[in-house]
């Protein structure tokens, strides 16, 4: 009795609609062909196979624009193969996973701002301010969050260039000292120009430089320059300086063609100072 109600079960059939059931000649042809590779004209076109009286809906027109676009541009092309190399020595400094921070400081002669970079593996990828620093208290600007995406410039100089072409620091080195030799064994004036410098390091080799060649003189030209407030602080106080403000002591402030919030002076200073007294 078991054996023949397996022998039963085993001869059902089993249909998926009604078309099957019937075996119309719409189910046989695609029975024949299970794994049709060409999508019909009609598809795009209608019956009529005239792109202008076509009823078929943008929407499928462009799934199958896109996807015949895709297939083509996949089996045209060969991805690049990405190797990942683990540390076999790894630098005691460095964690996998673990971001370490540097505290810098940036200055592009127009923003001054006491920084901490993030990295990751030894590739910054965030700056964020320094709350330790006395002069900005930890404020940024645009400018400086935006200056971390200039260290992967792919249009950035990646050396010096001498007459259009490239070249490299060794021979650039070697052709400006033998240069600044021979101009001062025929006693010629040597001048250093730079913009203004706010590193006592790099003040201190600009000394060192003058001190081996007398001749030489250190001129400093700003793009953006404060000579103007320079001269009417003279006039005024008879101290040519540019003075240092506290915003977070002003009750009120009244500014003419001064953005001391954008690029006046120290905008990230004044800013910072300014949002401690600003009350929505």
């Amino acid at each position: 009795m078991q054996e023949q109600v397996i022998k039963n079960m085993s001869n059902k059939k089993y249909w998926k609609s009604l078309e099957d059931l019937n075996n119309s000649p719409e189910i046989i042809k695609k029975a024949q062909n299970e794994f049709e590779q060409e999508i019909p004209l009609e598809a795009f076109l209608g019956n009529n196979n005239s792109l202008s009286n076509s009823k078929t809906p943008r929407r499928d027109f462009l799934k199958f624009l896109g996807f015949s676009v895709t297939a083509a541009s996949l089996a045209a092309c060969e991805t690049p193969v990405r190797k990942t190399v683990p540390y076999l020595i790894k630098p005691e400094e460095i964690t996998i996973g673990i971001s370490n921070w540097y505290a810098s400081t940036m200055d592009d002669g127009t923003d001054f701002c006491n920084v901490l970079v993030k990295t990751r593996e030894g590739r910054p990828i965030k700056i964020e301010g320094n709350k330790s620093s006395s002069f900005t208290s930890g404020g940024t600007n645009a400018r400086v969050q935006a200056s971390i995406l200039s260290l992967y410039d792919t249009e950035r100089l990646q050396g010096p260039i001498k007459d259009g072409n490239p070249t490299n620091w060794k021979d650039v080195d070697a052709e400006i000292e033998s240069k600044i030799e021979a101009a001062a064994a025929a006693g010629s004036a040597i001048r250093l120009l730079t913009s203004t410098i706010t590193s006592p390091s790099l003040n201190a080799l600009a000394g060192e430089f003058i001190a081996k060649y007398p001749s030489a003189k250190h001129v400093t030209y700003d793009a953006v320059s404060y000579a103007g407030m320079h001269k009417a602080n003279l006039q005024t106080f008879g101290t040519a300086v540019i003075p240092s403000y506290d915003f977070s002591k002003a009750n009120v402030i009244v500014s003419f063609g001064a953005d001391f919030l954008g690029n006046w002076i120290s905008p990230i200073q004044f800013a910072r100072q300014y949002g401690q007294t600003r009350k929505l």
